[in-house]
């Protein structure tokens, strides 16, 4: 067998991802229905906006001010700073970032590192947050993701992260059909680019990020399945012996980094930042 050719595992999978685009597509514009993804929504606008927020930074830009909606989207202000790479920061830290979780979702260890990052987002957007309902929800979310760790040995997990890596992967098509549809008060980046770029249209800028973003998506599916591409029998011996219990996890978790970290031959190991991020950004000097 290739090494790029899926498994029949696989390919349920590969199935999925078709089927939760179509769900998100739905429970995203429904409306009433689409509240029962608010919280999930403020994940996805909270990571982009940040993106936003990091790109104003490093290119010596000052942040105004920062919002986030599940219906209005978000918004970020910024003064200075270098536009195209700011505004850009959004779309391709949100492809990025749904990449890794579509990736981690091949794999239930990946996937339980990959929900450390999904319940730090969560979290983090209450701050903004006075809706009761959305706040419920998201208690509700957070528990179903605690819980998932100890049914099945974290299988489930697989498919939670799955689900979040399909709406930040595609968050541009979410972005750029909500201002078509409901001319809400927060432009679209696609829109936002024609400012920048005059004599383009919002549709073209669009069409581009899709394309992207459907190339990443395919890139991160094949990479999970050369990766991740075990037989069932040693995928379930692993379950039982690392995830039952915590400690063993760990364990597990500290002899791929050191083991990572020895390939590479380093004599230390560098943490990552927080994976926690944010949408669609306003620019003083463009708009």
């Amino acid at each position: 067998m290739s090494s790029i050719q899926p498994t029949s595992d696989q390919f349920v999978e590969l199935y999925i991802v078709i089927v939760f685009t179509v769900v998100i597509t739905v429970l995203w514009h429904l409306p009433v229905v689409q509240r029962l993804i608010d919280p999930f929504k403020m994940l996805t606008v909270g990571y982009h906006e940040l993106c936003h927020v990091i790109a104003a930074i490093l290119t010596g830009g000052l942040v105004l001010s920062t919002t986030i909606d599940p219906n209005e989207g978000g918004c970020t202000r910024v003064e200075g700073g270098y536009p195209p790479v700011i505004l850009s920061a959004g779309y391709f830290g949100s492809t990025l970032f749904g990449g890794l979780l579509i990736f981690a979702s091949w794999d239930i260890l990946a996937s339980k590192i990959a929900s450390f990052a999904i319940a730090i987002g969560l979290i983090c957007p209450l701050v903004l947050v006075a809706d009761k309902f959305t706040m419920i929800l998201t208690i509700v979310y957070e528990g179903l993701l605690i819980g998932f760790w100890f049914i099945d040995h974290g299988s489930p997990l697989r498919w939670y992260c799955l689900f979040i890596g399909v709406m930040n992967i595609f968050y541009v098509v979410w972005d750029f059909t909500d201002e078509r549809l409901y001319r809400r008060p927060n432009d679209s980046d696609a829109s936002q680019f024609v400012h920048i770029y005059r004599g383009t249209s919002g549709h073209c800028w669009a069409i581009l990020w899709i394309m992207f973003s459907v190339a990443v998506c395919i890139g991160f599916l094949l990479l999970g399945i050369v990766v991740f591409k075990r037989n069932r029998r040693r995928k379930w011996s692993q379950m039982q012996h690392y995830f039952c219990r915590p400690e063993l996890f760990c364990v597990l978790v500290m002899h791929h980094l050191y083991f990572i970290a020895d390939t590479c031959n380093t004599s230390s190991i560098v943490p990552l930042p927080p994976l926690y991020s944010f949408g669609m950004t306003h620019a003083r000097g463009f708009i």
